[in-house]
């Protein structure tokens, strides 16, 4: 993509690269969209690299991704649901969702405490967007009807390998032999 200069809309909320710390793009702030790569956009303002979930793109005057879900039929939490968010998530290097990249490990639903418990982990242990993969699984994940909290446990036991990828995205990356 090239570099593209863009006015927030309206406020709009971002997480700060690589560590995830929520900040505001202030409305009318200029704002330069570096990358935009599974519904996402990496963007710099103010000297500060920021990620833009898909969602809130709307904000910066982009067509945002829309993740929606029926309304809940009670006050339960869908786990079908969960995963549905959780295929929406892609690396930030690669253009393929963290399911198919066979990076949730598991996915627990506390129906009590209306809570989603997430083990996931990184293509790499030192991977430095690891913070920032964290924070677009709760975001997308809290979008889920019923959802009051998520929490992620960046896990390395089993370390990942590319046989834990689904065949279709070892085809899309060109890593099935």
């Amino acid at each position: 993509m090239e570099r593209k200069m863009v006015v927030a809309q309206q406020d709009c909320p971002a997480r700060r690269v690589p560590d995830g710390t929520p900040v505001t793009i202030p409305r009318d702030s200029f704002v330069s969209i570096t990358q935009a790569l599974g519904g996402n956009y990496t963007v710099v303002h103010q000297g500060q690299m920021l990620r833009v979930d898909g969602t809130d793109a709307g904000a910066l005057g982009l067509k945002p991704e829309t993740l929606t879900f029926p309304p809940a039929a009670d006050d339960q939490i869908q786990e079908s649901q969960v995963w549905e968010a959780l295929g929406t998530v892609f690396d930030p290097e690669i253009p393929v969702d963290l399911v198919n990249l066979g990076l949730i490990y598991k996915v627990n639903v506390d129906q009590d405490a209306k809570t989603v418990d997430i083990d996931m982990t990184l293509t790499a242990p030192g991977c430095g967007m690891g913070p920032v993969l964290v924070g677009d699984v709760e975001y997308r994940v809290r979008k889920v009807p019923n959802v009051k909290k998520v929490n992620v446990d960046l896990v390395f036991d089993p370390p990942w390998s590319r046989e834990m990828m689904s065949e279709e995205a070892q085809l899309e990356t060109g890593m099935f032999f």
